[in-house]
């Protein structure tokens, strides 16, 4: 691999996770380069590393990227012997695996490889784990604690961690899928297979009827929700969908109930009660999805900002001088700082849609008070720019004149163990 140069070359001498942009790489400059840099293991020992390819951007960086830049990463990659793996992670055991994410903060599509590499303790490494077998459910994730947690525990931080309709309800699939895990682990034992040293563990620790207890708290939970009219405007068109395609099921069904009586009037109760249900739904007024959970912090580093957009605009195509030059890199990182604490406001279960709705309503909320904030500004110079007139004060004769200033400023105004911990911390906290 001598002849090897280029983005190839510092892919291979890498010693730790990086990130490669391929914008500006035509389809076959990057099959050359993903041939060039994974065609043999990588010289690694006793290490796993992450290479990411930049693939796609946003509107405005899109035009940088090819089309089909993704695709001849993730072809080239298949053709090399590597699997698609939307579960892999950076160790050893994933060795020749990949997967495609999309990095909705930064709206950035990449691609994630996880190179095979040179190291004996791989092997080794494949031999315990099929002694020990690899964990059932990764530590410290959300499903791990959904499982492990106490009923009393779990109760009380179901509304802080999924605190709308949709949260719960992909809770309620994740319980499922738990379930799932429990039944088959279930048939194994039956079947009298053993089981490995962490799917006892789980099964030894993981109680079923204590996941039907949580399974039906979220679902009340639901229901309460939309009773109490909780719900957010695209929450309230899921749930109006759902009912429309309920009813034009129940349409069919009844057309095909004519001469069975019974069935048809069963099948009309249940037309009544969706369409009593579709009514209920549509008169809801929707509640403002919830605010980002680190709003506060963004907010300080908005403010933080607007001096600096404002020297911005002032030195446009002008030769900034040292200082300002030092001052404007500040903008890059708040940049940055801002789009990493909207990414950690992300709760449990929620999708891009729903997340990317509440991001764009902080953006909006912040350039609405931007805005207004130079419509004041621009009110208090006067229509017409001219000089203020003076304000004149009548005194009463033997009235205290009074003081003419600044109005006064307003006033400003633990857990038992590690699940109750996570699953008690508050999203709407700040810090």
């Amino acid at each position: 691999m001598s002849s090897v140069s280029g983005m190839a070359a510092s892919i291979r001498a890498a010693t730790e996770s990086e990130t490669f942009d391929l914008a500006g790489n035509s389809t076959s400059t990057i099959e050359n380069t993903i041939k060039s840099a994974f065609s043999q293991p990588l010289p690694l020992q006793n290490t796993m590393i992450r290479i990411t390819f930049v693939t796609g951007a946003g509107k405005l960086g899109r035009s940088r990227y090819d089309e089909n830049a993704a695709k001849t990463v993730t072809s080239t990659l298949r053709d090399l012997g590597y699997v698609d793996d939307r579960g892999a992670s950076c160790v050893v055991e994933c060795a020749g695996c990949f997967k495609s994410q999309h990095d909705t903060g930064k709206n950035l599509k990449t691609i994630v490889v996880f190179p095979q590499i040179e190291d004996d303790s791989l092997e080794q490494g494949m031999d315990q784990l099929d002694m020990s077998g690899p964990p059932v459910l990764e530590e410290g994730t959300p499903k791990h604690l959904i499982a492990f947690s106490s009923l009393k525990i779990f109760e009380g931080g179901v509304q802080r961690k999924c605190p709308t309709w949709s949260q719960k309800k992909a809770m309620v699939n994740v319980i499922g899928e738990i379930k799932s895990i429990v039944a088959s682990l279930d048939g194994k034992l039956l079947q009298g297979t053993p089981l490995t040293d962490a799917e006892q563990d789980f099964y030894d620790a993981c109680d079923l009827s204590s996941l039907e207890a949580k399974e039906a708290h979220v679902k009340a939970e639901m229901s309460k929700q939309v009773d109490d009219k909780r719900i957010t405007a695209l929450e309230k068109r899921r749930l109006l969908e759902q009912v429309g395609e309920k009813l034009a099921k129940l349409e069919e069904d009844i057309a095909s109930a004519s001469g069975k009586p019974k069935r048809l009037e069963k099948l009309k109760m249940q037309k009544e009660k969706l369409m009593e249900r579709e009514k209920t739904l549509s008169s809801i007024s929707p509640i403002a999805p919830p605010p980002l959970r680190f709003q506060a912090n963004i907010e300080k580093l908005r403010k933080e900002m607007q001096p600096l957009l404002k020297l911005e605009k002032e030195k446009k195509g002008q030769l900034l001088s040292v200082k300002e030059t030092t001052t404007m890199a500040r903008k890059d990182e708040i940049e940055s700082e801002i789009v990493d604490l909207e990414e950690l406001s992300r709760g449990w279960f929620e999708d891009d849609e729903d997340f990317e709705l509440r991001v764009e309503a902080s953006r909006a909320k912040a350039k609405a008070r931007a805005n207004t904030k130079k419509t004041v500004k621009k009110s208090v110079g006067g229509a017409g720019g001219g000089a203020r007139k003076p304000i004149t004060t009548w005194v009463v004769p033997g009235a205290a004149k009074r003081a003419v200033g600044r109005p006064a400023a307003k006033k400003s105004t633990a857990s038992k163990n590690t699940f109750a911990a996570m699953m008690m911390d508050s999203d709407s906290d700040s810090d």
